[in-house]
């Protein structure tokens, strides 16, 4: 554990990815290799479900630091870190005890199934034999907490620098289930093998965003044009005669839509399709919501796929007849698809329509009717492109239609995480419901450091009562919010949701009477809802 929280240390006090890299490929050059395992599943975000509540651990940790917990609370909401607030108010180790990562990794993830005494008893006795730092990254690994300090990216090109193997091959050998239990580093990495599980999926290949009109990307006609649709990026892995549905962060699926089942009869095995999963009725696209209220569900009834049916649009296709053809150029990929497509003959496999507008003019106008098409915007592909591995640029542009936006008013405000702890950017906006401010969203981020800084100072000196943590303010400032859709909603007082809200920018120059009011946001519904 020693080692592994010295990398993590070295994570935490560095922005440079480049050192980053360097630190865990050393890691991988020293530590023992099941250690090497455990540290690409922590860093790949396959980690095991967190063993304990982190009430659990706030109510232990008070105890032992003999804290009530009122001082607990304001520790945590200054320090903004629940791991280092735990590590920064627990008394001095009694020991000493470096356990390797693998024992430890092993140990957290038997404390499942363990009564809460027995989890009380070992976590308080693993602190009081822990530095300081392990306290932290331990406190780290036992609520699951996803932002370690390095992407997946980097992790894998740390790997390539280790291994000296290339970085597509490593990143499609850490795609899909795999238990850390039962696979070796040598057998996860290093062994020349065929692929030994039929379901693992491909990495994705992610669009690089056009800030810009498309003009300066040359000829209209090296590139393929589509619809960006609005629903959950997927793959379709058919091998075997078994069908696997796997969603862009690595989650197996397949169980959430049945309906999508069918298409290994349809499609020829040894078949994967890089697709968009979206509600549609067969005429249209339906609203993104509805797709939500099947993605945290366990169980999908019959009546959820009625109110919420779905099908996939497929954009490409990465295996064709059991073999690899990620490299072959995209117009060459495009026509297999079509042929698979049209000898399926499925009502739930659809595929992705190439706009045929001849300049780049007549597609900026077709891009101001993405909305109205339920998409968000277009889709601009090189025609001889691969299939490549991450977000790259260069060959695969999404080009989003403009965000809609809001005037509103800023009514409450929470401390932030991290570097933000000690300021308040945390914000709750409300719009006028005649002479009232109804609230209808949160957002946190769009601002600059300085004009968080301002914010801040004008919370604590214009606060006119206190929730717990959240403070209500005096109803003076006013923000554009941009947001990528509109939905009706239960949960909200103003019965509207926004997806993806965020501040675009603080509205010195416009008084609070003229802020937008809930008719405005009731008649984006109307529109875009």
């Amino acid at each position: 554990m020693k080692r592994f929280s010295d990398l993590f240390i070295r994570f935490d006090q560095t922005t440079k990815t480049t050192v980053k890299i360097q630190a865990l490929a050393d890691y991988f050059r020293e530590a023992p290799n099941q250690d090497k395992v455990w540290c690409i599943v922590l860093l790949s975000g396959k980690r095991p479900k967190r063993p304990v509540k982190t009430a659990q651990l706030r109510q232990w940790a008070a105890e032992l630091a003999d804290m009530p917990d009122w001082l607990f609370e304001e520790s945590y909401h200054v320090v903004g870190d629940l791991g280092e607030t735990i590590a920064l108010i627990l008394p001095n180790p009694e020991s000493t005890l470096d356990r390797s990562l693998t024992e430890t990794m092993e140990l957290i993830v038997e404390l499942r199934e363990k009564p809460d005494e027995e989890k009380k008893e070992w976590v308080q006795s693993q602190w009081m034999s822990q530095t300081r730092n392990e306290r932290f990254v331990f406190n780290k690994l036992m609520t699951g907490i996803s932002r370690i300090g390095v992407s997946q990216k980097n992790m894998v090109k740390a790997l390539a620098k280790y291994t000296e193997r290339d970085e597509s091959v490593l990143a499609h050998r850490l795609m899909g289930n795999w238990n850390p239990a039962e696979y070796s580093f040598s057998r996860l990495i290093l062994e020349e093998r065929k692929e030994d599980d039929l379901s693992r999926p491909y990495p994705f290949y992610l669009a690089y965003p056009l800030e810009a009109g498309p003009e300066d990307l040359g000829n209209r006609d090296d590139w393929q044009v589509e619809w960006k649709w609005d629903g959950i990026r997927g793959q379709i892995v058919i091998r075997d005669g078994k069908i696997f549905i796997w969603s862009r962060g690595e989650e197996l699926v397949t169980d959430k839509f049945p309906e999508l089942h069918i298409l290994k009869e349809t499609v020829p095995d040894g078949t994967v399709i890089d697709g968009e999963i979206i509600c549609h009725d067969g005429q249209d696209p339906l609203p993104f919501h509805l797709l939500q209220t099947r993605i945290g569900r366990k169980n999908v009834s019959a009546q959820t796929m009625k109110k919420a049916p779905v099908k996939i649009i497929a954009y490409d296709l990465l295996e064709h007849k059991n073999e690899d053809v990620r490299e072959v150029p995209l117009q060459q990929r495009r026509k297999w698809l079509e042929e698979i497509v049209e000898k399926a003959n499925s009502e739930e496999l659809m595929i992705s329509k190439i706009l045929q507008e001849k300049d780049w003019k007549a597609l900026a106008e077709k891009r101001e009717h993405s909305r109205e098409m339920r998409s968000e915007g277009l889709m601009i592909k090189k025609k001889d492109s691969s299939y490549r591995v991450g977000r790259k640029r260069g060959d695969w542009w999404k080009w989003k239609v403009d965000p809609l936006t809001i005037d509103a008013v800023l009514i409450y405000a929470m401390r932030g995480h991290g570097r933000r702890a000690n300021l308040y950017t945390d914000y709750t906006f409300a719009v006028w419901d005649g002479d009232q401010l109804v609230p209808f969203t949160k957002a946190y981020s769009g601002l600059t450091d300085k004009e968080f800084n301002q914010v801040d100072r004008f919370v604590k000196k214009n606060t006119v009562d206190r929730f717990g943590p959240v403070r209500s303010v005096k109803a003076e400032l006013v923000f554009e919010i941009h947001f990528e859709g509109i939905a009706k909603s239960n949960r909200h007082k103003s019965g509207v949701a926004l997806r993806f809200p965020r501040m675009h920018r603080w509205r010195i120059d416009k008084p609070v009477e003229e802020a937008n009011t809930k008719e405005d946001l009731l008649k984006l519904l109307d529109k875009f809802g």
